[in-house]
């Protein structure tokens, strides 16, 4: 199955995770509109929504760059409209831009609470709402949110609290939109990585020990292609795990995807939100 032709809109598609999925798809000869904040080289941070657009168009994509601040409706609003104005219509939306801070509740103020849920749970629903109606219209829609399997212990929320409100938000809707639009043939499903993944966010957490024991992000991207290019009438619902969906597409050998080549799988950090157990199968 191929990416070829379709049209995807992607959340913080300028680095990491969300980058690597559009790169993916740009090997099939995808449009991707990539939508994230940064449009000016970051002191701190790699790449902007202008140097991801010209890796897909080197990857054999077409890229449209938009700077837009997905807490913000008209700014959303306005990107679809590109996006559509562009391509045509949207075949897929990936929900991927998100905000992270590990603290507890009387370490979290109010500023940052708001930026995690606003980003996270209020910004998916609102790309996801504004990409409904073009989604309806496609052939093989997808919604695809990068966010845990829902998991409603008390484990989860007790260290972080806001931040796994947050996440576990976007988690809800795909529960809702899996349901709400089924009979229109748009699948929702949520994937998240069996590891922590090498990116900017995992390295602000824990630095190059962290870093070295994560995953590269092309894992997520093989898995997110995996998932896109099933029937969305039969696959929707789903709180996938990478691996997992890699092992069932006849993947045995992750040893492409270690971050630093030679790191064993066993040493590799897991990710929050799931089991011990599940982690280790």
């Amino acid at each position: 199955m191929s990416l070829k032709g379709k049209t995807l809109f992607i959340s913080g598609a300028s680095r990491g995770i969300g980058l690597a999925i559009a790169l993916r798809a740009a090997r099939d000869g995808a449009n991707v509109a990539i939508a994230a904040k940064t449009a000016e080289p970051h002191p701190k941070l790699e790449g902007t929504v202008h140097t991801a657009a010209e890796e897909i168009v080197k990857a054999g994509g077409q890229a449209l760059p938009i700077v837009c601040d997905i807490r913000y409706e008209e700014q959303v609003a306005d990107a679809i409209k590109a996006t559509v104005a562009r391509f045509g219509g949207i075949d897929i939306c990936v929900n991927n831009a998100s905000a992270i801070q590990l603290t507890g509740t009387l370490d979290t103020d109010m500023k940052r609470y708001d930026l995690m849920n606003g980003i996270n749970a209020r910004g998916t629903y609102l790309v996801g709402r504004h990409c409904l109606p073009w989604l309806k219209k496609a052939k093989n829609p997808h919604i695809l949110t990068l966010s845990p399997p829902l998991d409603m212990q008390a484990k989860w929320f007790a260290p972080h609290l806001a931040y796994s409100m947050a996440k576990f938000g976007m988690s809800l809707c795909t529960l809702g939109w899996s349901e709400e639009f089924r009979k229109d043939g748009v699948a929702a499903n949520s994937l998240w990585p069996r590891t922590t993944i090498a990116t900017a966010a995992v390295r602000m957490l824990g630095g190059d020990p962290f870093m070295k024991k994560s995953r590269t992000p092309e894992i997520m991207a093989d898995a997110a292609h995996a998932i896109l290019t099933r029937s969305s009438r039969e696959f929707t619902g789903r709180f996938c795990v990478d691996e997992d969906v890699l092992r069932e597409a006849g993947v045995s050998d992750f040893s492409k995807y270690a971050a630093v080549p030679g790191t064993p799988d066993a040493d590799m950090l897991p990710d929050f939100f799931l089991e011990t157990a599940r982690r280790r199968a």
